[in-house]
């Protein structure tokens, strides 16, 4: 880490490749993991790295210390990187490309937190296709508490997951909201203690890993292409990725696996 005096940028996104999973950590423990400029562009980069990697078949994104899995964006940098127009686009730039991999990205991600989720926290769990959550995370969009505003690209994933009356109310209301309330809008895909979370995220992103690639990668495009309009929607893609699992040598192991009653051996082929 640099000294107090030096203009380098602090890293303080961790990325971690174990097996099948690559795991990005936010780091920035003083500030509750709220996101610095460096840190959307490091985020941007590990996500980019994690698709073009043929071993990694699942990716979590997680707050690191036990405390927060993101507070949004960290203020104490708004005066260096959000005071002009050149440093808001290029701050937005960042943002908005680092998410759009992690939205895009071909292969499975989860969410993983663990205590506040908060503003840009909210946007980076909503980009993953899945979001984990500790029965005391807190939840909440402040924008109408700040005066800002969201583009369409940045509400619509929102949107498609809780539905607009309570995307609505989240942004009206700019209030907390709990755990169980995140699962009773189908935000959050599981709730669980906090003394088990570690071991139950573990053994999800285990049970993903191990299953055929190929499968998982066809259910996230056509997933994707179902909530488009019918006439945006790319059919001869979502046909064509379906032929590839069934000529895969994966669909051929799998078929034996099962009649040898073993666990198959997939290897996105």
């Amino acid at each position: 880490m640099p000294d107090a005096g030096s203009d380098a940028p602090v890293k303080r996104i961790i990325v971690e490749k174990d097996g099948p999973v690559g795991r990005v950590k936010m780091d920035n423990q003083t500030r509750r993991n709220a996101m610095t400029l460096g840190m959307w562009q490091d985020l941007g980069k590990a996500i980019a790295d994690f698709a073009a990697d043929d071993a990694i078949r699942v990716v979590v994104v997680s707050g690191e210390g036990g405390k927060s899995f993101c507070a949004g964006a960290d203020i104490s940098e708004f005066e260096k990187n959000r005071s002009s127009e050149e440093s808001v686009q290029i701050y937005n730039t960042a943002v908005e490309e680092s998410s759009e991999l992690l939205r895009t990205i071909n292969k499975p991600t989860i969410a993983a937190i663990d205590g506040f989720c908060v503003g840009g926290g909210v946007g980076i769990a909503t980009c993953c296709d899945i979001r984990i959550c500790t029965d005391d995370s807190i939840f909440a969009i402040p924008a109408a508490k700040l005066g800002l505003g969201y583009r369409v690209d940045g509400l619509k994933p929102l949107v498609d997951i809780v539905g607009p009356s309570y995307a609505m109310e989240l942004f009206y209301t700019a209030r907390k909201f709990t755990a169980e309330e995140a699962e009773r809008m189908n935000y959050a895909n599981r709730v669980v203690s906090r003394d088990q979370f570690s071991d139950y995220v573990e053994d999800y992103v285990q049970t993903i890993g191990g299953n055929a690639p190929l499968t998982i990668k066809a259910v996230k495009v056509v997933v994707q292409e179902c909530i488009k309009d019918d006439a945006d929607r790319n059919h001869d893609l979502c046909a064509s990725i379906v032929d590839d699992c069934f000529r895969s040598e994966d669909y051929v192991e799998g078929r034996r696996a099962f009649m040898e009653k073993r666990k198959a051996e997939f290897k996105g082929k």
